[in-house]
């Protein structure tokens, strides 16, 4: 009942419908359907092989599903590039680390913020007007990520010197730099200590409690899943299996079927 009220209340942020996914014989995805509301934090769980990161593909533009359609903000944006999708506010992290090992924490996170600059080339080449005006606004919203994140005392170190836990980390501050409606975190947690775990939980609500950001999170720590997430869906082979709040989640039959087994 209270999950219904809430959806009631809630407005439609991006909504998934009806999405299959094939490659060759394989079917990675079978027609799910789910709705993502303003401002929430939605976990999206299942075992491995589920599809929740082709899930995720498809959102991102990264797979261009079959069937079905991926709508942002009431606009069909099933067909567009994923740079299309960017501009639009659907930013994402990587479950395998993707930044620019050879770069600094502060030029990684200078990089996401290309698709907001919008001075010409000769403006940016003798750094006047718009171009210097924009580069010290851009420097600012970097900044901010920077104290959010507690990249300080990293900020001019190269990515690829870093820890993994720290690049996880700037990993999560690159996906924000480009100021994201819709952030999509896979496996942000993954391989990381205890403490590491801890801290990026801190930062993910954070975000939203600052930023309002919508959310999209797979993740397999159910203890984290539990803690900081409004909803959760699950997936299995496929196919969404359940949907809900995280303590119906928790004690669904389906659910546990799909992560022990049947006797």
């Amino acid at each position: 009942m209270a999950l219904e009220q809430n959806k009631a209340e809630s407005r439609v942020a991006t909504s998934l419908q009806g999405l299959d996914l094939s490659f060759g014989g394989l079917r990675v995805l079978q027609d799910v359907s789910m709705d993502i509301f303003q401002g929430e934090l939605l976990a999206l769980i299942g075992p491995n092989g589920a599809g929740k990161t082709s899930l995720i593909n498809c959102v991102s533009g990264f797979y261009r599903p079959q069937r079905g359609k991926v709508i942002f903000e009431g606009e069909d944006i099933t067909r567009l590039k994923s740079v299309q999708r960017s501009k639009l506010g659907i930013s994402r992290t990587f479950q395998n680390i993707e930044l620019y090992n050879g770069m600094t924490v502060l030029d990684n996170l200078m990089s996401a913020r290309q698709n907001l600059m919008n001075y010409g080339f000769i403006s940016a080449g003798i750094f006047f007007g718009r171009a210097q005006r924009q580069e010290i606004e851009h420097r600012e919203a970097i900044e901010d990520i920077i104290d959010l994140l507690e990249l300080e005392s990293i900020r001019k170190k190269v990515v690829g010197s870093l820890a993994y836990g720290l690049r996880k980390r700037v990993d999560l501050g690159r996906a924000l730099a480009s100021q994201p409606k819709f952030l999509l975190l896979d496996e942000p947690m993954a391989g990381m200590n205890t403490e590491e775990k801890e801290d990026m939980a801190r930062f993910i609500l954070d975000i939203k409690e600052i930023w309002k950001t919508t959310m999209m999170i797979i993740e397999h720590d159910m203890s984290v899943v539990m803690d900081i997430s409004e909803r959760v869906v699950v997936l299995d082979f496929g196919r969404k299996i359940a949907e809900g709040l995280p303590v119906e989640i928790k004690n669904n039959p389906k659910v546990i079927r799909a992560y022990l087994g049947e006797e």
